[in-house]
C-alpha cells in the first residue's frame, strides 16, 4: 500500500481550503439516479494504491453476488494526484461514491458536509474497528468514515547480503546529533554504500561522483523517514494544529536526515526522492540500496519484488530511544451520491470482517477491521516473512499524525520550501523557520 498519508511529503496537494459546495452529481451517479434500496445501481470506489484495489476487486465480486443488481466498480488514482483531483472532483460534484481520506486532509471534507455520516446504521459493524482508526476520524462527535487500513510502525527492511559482506547488525543501530560516539548508524549507513570502486562511504577515497549502492533511504518522507526522527530526539511537528517543526530538537532531526543526502552521500540526492516517493522502494527491489526504512504499506511491494534475501529490523534508536508514527486510513461516502443506499450497503461491506479479509488475504495491508486482521498474518506467515517489527514498533513510543482543518494549504505553503532543504540549497534552520511561518500562517495561526 502506498504510505498512508502517502506519501504526506512527496505528494502535490490541493493549494486551498477547499469549497466544496457540490454544483453536480459523479459520472456514477449520472447514470444511476434511481436509488432505491435493491434497485440497479453502480457504486465507484476511488482509491490510490494497486494492491489494495486488487483485493477489493476480489471482494466487490463477492459482494456482488450477495447483493444482485448492484455492481462496484474501483478507479485507481495516483497518490501524487490523488488530494488535488479530489478536492477538484468533489468540488466540481464530479468524485466518486465513496473514496479513501487521510487523516490529515479529512477535516474540511467533514466540516463542508461532503462525507455521509457513520451512523447508527453502522452499529453492527462499529465495534469491530480499531478504536483508534475511529477516534482518528470523529469530528464533533461524528464519525466520518469506515477503518479500511491501519499502519503499524516504521520499520527496515534490509538486503541481508549486503549487510552481511560489510559486518552490519541491524537489531540495535543509534543515532544521534550531538555526539558521534553514540552513533552507530551512520557509521553503519557509510560502510553500506559503495562507488563504482568497491570503496565505501567511510573511506577517504569514496567517489561520491559514481556511486553504485547506497546504505539507506533518507528523503523528505514524512511518515517513512523525517516524524520518526523527529519524535526520537524528543522534537515535536505539531503542537495542535500550530506547526513547530523549526523547534531546536526537531531541527537537529532535519539537519541530521539533510547530512545522510548531502554531507555523508549515504542516500539518493533530492533531485530523485523529493517528488517521487516510490524511488526509493524501487532503488532497493533493484538491488541498489542497503536498508529501506518504510512500513507495511510496502511490505508486498517489497515481496513481490525483490529477488534477494531480505529481513525487517527495527528503527535506529535516537536520544529518546525509537518512536514510531502510525495512522489509519478510511474510505468515505460521498455525501452527493445519487445512489445513497447502495453506497451505504457497500460501505457496511467494506467495515465488515467479510468484505475485509480480501485485504488481509492478499498481503496488501494490516486491515481495520481487527476480525479482518488474522488473514494478513496468515498470508505472511504462509511466505515465511515476519513482520512482528511493525507491530512491535505500533506498541513502543507513537508519534501522531499531521492534522489540521487547512492542512492541504499548509503543507503546500511548506513543500517548496523542504524541497530546497533537502536539496540542501536552503539551510536547515532558516528554511524550517521560513516553512514554519509559511505553514502557520496557511493554517490561520
Amino acid at each position: 500500500m502506498k504510505n498512508i498519508w502517502r506519501k504526506g511529503a512527496t505528494a502535490v496537494a490541493g493549494a486551498a481550503v477547499l469549497a466544496m459546495a457540490a454544483t453536480g452529481c459523479s459520472p456514477a451517479a449520472e447514470n444511476n439516479t434511481n436509488n432505491k434500496s435493491g434497485s440497479a445501481a453502480t457504486v465507484t470506489v476511488r482509491l490510490w494504491d494497486e494492491q489494495v484495489q486488487k483485493a477489493y476487486d476480489a471482494s466487490f465480486k463477492e459482494f456482488e453476488s450477495q447483493n444482485p443488481g448492484i455492481t462496484v466498480k474501483t478507479t485507481l488514482e495516483p497518490y501524487n494526484t490523488y488530494f488535488d483531483k479530489l478536492r477538484t472532483d468533489v468540488s466540481g460534484g464530479n468524485a466518486d461514491d465513496i473514496f479513501w481520506i487521510s487523516g490529515s486532509y479529512f477535516a474540511p471534507y467533514a466540516d463542508n458536509s461532503n462525507l455521509l455520516q457513520i451512523g447508527s446504521e453502522f452499529d453492527g459493524e462499529k465495534s469491530g474497528w480499531v478504536p483508534a482508526a475511529v477516534d482518528q476520524y470523529t469530528r464533533n462527535a461524528k464519525l466520518w468514515g469506515v477503518p479500511q487500513l491501519t499502519d503499524g510502525g516504521i520499520a527496515v527492511y534490509y538486503n541481508k547480503a549486503m549487510l552481511a559482506k560489510a559486518g552490519v547488525d541491524p537489531a540495535n543501530l543509534s543515532w544521534d546529533p550531538t555526539d558521534p560516539s553514540r552513533d552507530t548508524f551512520l557509521k553503519a549507513a557509510q560502510k553500506l554504500t559503495l562507488d563504482a570502486n568497491g570503496k565505501s562511504a567511510d573511506d577517504p577515497a569514496f567517489d561520491k561522483d559514481h556511486i553504485v549502492q547506497y546504505g539507506y533511504n533518507a528523503s523528505q518522507d514524512l511518515q517513512a523517514i523525517y516524524y520518526n526522527f523527529i519524535g526520537s530526539n524528543g522534537g515535536a511537528f505539531q503542537d495542535g494544529e500550530k506547526f513547530v517543526f523549526a523547534s531546536e530538537k526537531s531541527a537537529q532531526a532535519f539537519q541530521y536526515i539533510v547530512d545522510l543526502i548531502n554531507k555523508y552521500h549515504v542516500s539518493p540526492g533530492a533531485a530523485d526522492t523529493n517528488d517521487n516517493g516510490d524511488f526509493l522502494r524501487d532503488a532497493f527491489i533493484q538491488g541498489k540500496v542497503a536498508m529501506f526504512q518504510s512500513g507495511t504499506y510496502n511490505l508486498k511491494n517489497v515481496a513481490d519484488g525483490a529477488k534477494f534475501d531480505w529481513a525487517v529490523a527495527p528503527i535506529p534508536a535516537g536520544p529518546e530511544g525509537r518512536v514510531s508514527v502510525v495512522n489509519n486510513i478510511v474510505a468515505a461516502g460521498n455525501a452527493k451520491t445519487k445512489n445513497a443506499d447502495a453506497t451505504v450497503k457497500v460501505l457496511k461491506w467494506l467495515g465488515s470482517a467479510d468484505g475485509s479479509k480480501f485485504i488481509g488475504a492478499e498481503g496488501a495491508a494490516v486491515p481495520a477491521v481487527t476480525g479482518a486482521q488474522s488473514s494478513y498474518q496468515q498470508f505472511w506467515q504462509g511466505k515465511n516473512i515476519d513482520a512482528g517489527q511493525f507491530a512491535k514498533a505500533a506498541e513502543g513510543k507513537t508519534v501522531s499524525a499531521p492534522i489540521g482543518s487547512n492542512y492541504s494549504a499548509a503543507f503546500n505553503a511548506w513543500k517548496p520550501i523542504f524541497n530546497e532543504i533537502f536539496l540542501g540549497r536552503t539551510p536547515v534552520k532558516e528554511g524550517l523557520q521560513q516553512a514554519q511561518d509559511a505553514a502557520n500562517k496557511a493554517m490561520g495561526q
